[in-house]
C-alpha cells in the first residue's frame, strides 16, 4: 500500500508534467502567432512591390493578409489562455510540493520517534 508521501510524490511529478505541457503549448501558440505575423508582413511587402500582381488581384492579397492577422490574434488568444493554465498548474504544483514536504518531514519525525522509543526500550531491557 502506498503511503501518503508516495502518493504526493507521484502527484508532484504529474503536476510538473502538466505545467510543462501548458508551457509547451503556450510556446507553440506564440510561435504560431509570430509566424502568422511574418506571413502578413511578407504579403504586405509583396502587395507593395512594383512587380506585384496586386493590381490584378487586390482582393486576394487583402483576404490573405486579413487571414494571417486573424490567425495571429487567435494564436495570441490561445497563448493567453495557456498562460492562465500555466499559472494554475504552477499554483497546484507548489501546493502539492508543500504537502509532500510536510508529509516527508512528518514521516522523518515519526521514524525518529520510533528509533528513540526503540533505544529506550532496549535500555529498559538491559536494566
Amino acid at each position: 500500500m502506498a503511503t501518503r508521501r508516495d502518493r504526493l510524490k507521484k502527484l508532484v511529478e504529474v503536476q510538473e508534467q502538466l505545467k510543462a505541457l501548458h508551457e509547451t503549448r503556450r510556446a507553440g501558440f506564440l510561435a504560431d502567432a509570430a509566424a502568422a505575423q511574418q506571413d502578413a508582413e511578407a504579403l504586405a511587402r509583396r502587395f507593395d512591390a512594383e512587380d506585384s500582381l496586386a493590381a490584378l488581384f487586390p482582393e486576394l492579397y487583402h483576404n490573405r493578409i486579413a487571414g494571417a492577422l486573424k490567425r495571429r490574434e487567435e494564436s495570441l488568444q490561445n497563448a493567453r489562455a495557456e498562460a492562465g493554465l500555466v499559472a494554475t498548474a504552477t499554483a497546484r504544483a507548489n501546493m502539492v510540493e508543500r504537502a509532500y514536504k510536510a508529509a516527508r518531514a512528518d514521516d522523518e519525525r515519526q521514524r525518529g520517534d520510533r528509533e528513540r522509543l526503540d533505544i529506550i526500550e532496549q535500555a529498559r531491557r538491559k536494566d
